[in-house]
């Protein structure tokens, strides 16, 4: 892929380096073993046979259904894989502390 702009072969140097605002991106940010600790965890986690096929079902959903402009895929309580806008799905499954499905 090549880069766009007024001298495509430079790269974007800040690319990866702005830490987000949350209270959660401020303490990783200052406390380097705690990230660490957390990024090894999410490497494992991601790797496991269950979170692979669970992406595995998502890509095959969203080549079946692509998405529209502003929509998610998004899990019903039967288990079927949906189309619905971003803002009502992102919304929904972070209330109250514990995610709900449509």
């Amino acid at each position: 892929m090549a880069a766009s702009g007024k001298n495509p072969k430079k790269r974007n140097s800040l690319a990866g380096t702005s830490t987000g605002t949350s209270k959660s991106a401020k303490y990783f940010a200052s406390h380097p073993e705690a990230r660490a600790k957390k990024n090894a965890y999410n490497k494992e986690y991601h790797k496991s046979t269950e979170r692979k096929e669970y992406r595995a079902d998502l890509n095959a959903a969203n080549r079946e259904s692509p998405n529209r402009k502003k929509e998610d895929k998004s899990h019903t309580k039967s288990g079927k894989i949906v189309n619905e806008n971003k803002s009502t799905n992102r919304a929904r499954n972070g209330r109250g502390g514990t995610a709900k499905k449509k």
